[in-house]
């Protein structure tokens, strides 16, 4: 694990600790103080984190979890890239101004699949420039006990302010690098097969969006997808293709495959993602488009992105 030096904390109106604990003990000793805090101030205050650690923060405030929001983050958060604008975002923006937000968020947990844990580090990091100049505090829990020390160490580079387990005490991280978690994060994804019964693989431009949009949702339901999760997977690929006949030269590649459980859909263009909270932000209520790779990030169970020089590959999971 990265060392910390003791230190005041930064200026600046967000704040992000990452919370180390290493029992349930330590995890209640430092949740519950946060949450009581911001009730004794009046201020608004949510809590997203696995059901598990839901129930030890419930338990312990009792009558006074009235006041609170509380989402299970094994559901609200299974996909990272929903939980800025589906979470986060929705809480915050939802509160009237000129009082302080307070959110204990627990988006990496054991168990996150391989798949999943590189864009949960991309997701910590990138919280720091959602919220920049905002008046919230998002307190991000660690479970030093069962994580791996890649988990813990990323933890210091995506937070300027960490919580070392049993301390209570607040130090500066001499880590933090949050674009260089984004940067290295943004890693080639697996090949998808290369041949196979269930593999559907199209080349698409302006005047195909439509047929392939029926075929990849007629592929989906042979793979055994059915109701809301096969109407996603039509608004998926509509999405998907429409940005990169629009945005990624006019042509792409989409591939639909089965996969340990879910459907993948797969769309490769010669584009270049350039904005790395791309479908992470809310979408203004009077804003025309640019909400393809949002919605993408909300009906999806997992989304992975790679962009570089030679073009982009966003991959979207869906639960069978």
């Amino acid at each position: 694990m990265t060392a910390t030096s003791e230190s005041v904390r930064a200026p600046g109106p967000f704040v992000h600790p990452a919370l180390f604990y290493a029992d349930a003990r330590e995890y209640v000793a430092g949740t519950v103080p946060f949450v009581r805090a911001a009730l004794t101030a009046g201020e608004p205050v949510a809590v997203a984190v696995p059901g598990e650690n839901l129930r030890l923060i419930q338990d312990e405030l009792g009558a006074d979890g009235a006041a609170v929001r509380f989402l299970d983050m094994r559901e609200a958060g299974r996909n990272p890239g929903r939980i800025i604008p589906g979470v986060l975002r929705a809480f915050a923006d939802a509160q009237p101004p000129g009082r302080r937000v307070h959110i204990i968020g627990e988006p990496v947990w054991a168990g996150r699949s391989p798949a999943e844990y590189p864009a949960c580090a991309q997701h910590e990091a990138l919280i720091n420039a959602a919220f920049q100049g905002r008046e919230v505090t998002i307190l991000c829990p660690y479970d030093t006990a069962r994580l791996d020390e890649r988990a813990l160490a990323d933890a210091y580079a995506t937070h300027p302010v960490v919580i070392p387990a049993g301390s209570g005490a607040e130090r500066t991280s001499a880590a933090y690098d949050p674009d260089g978690v984004v940067s290295r994060y943004n890693e080639p994804l697996p090949p998808a097969p290369g041949a196979g019964p269930g593999l559907l693989r199209l080349s698409f431009d302006e005047d195909s969006l439509s047929a392939v949009r029926h075929q990849a949702t007629d592929h989906g339901a042979r793979l055994g997808l059915t109701g809301l999760a096969l109407e996603n997977l039509a608004l998926i690929t509509a999405e998907l293709t429409t940005n990169s006949v629009v945005h990624g030269g006019g042509t792409g590649a989409l591939t639909v495959w089965p996969e340990d459980g879910y459907v993948l859909c797969e769309v490769r263009d010669k584009g270049r993602l350039a904005d790395p909270l791309a479908g992470r932000r809310p979408a203004a209520r009077d804003q025309r488009g640019g909400r393809g790779l949002l919605l993408v990030n909300l009906v999806s169970d997992l989304v992975r992105t790679h962009t570089g020089p030679e073009g982009t590959t966003i991959r979207s999971y869906l639960r069978r």
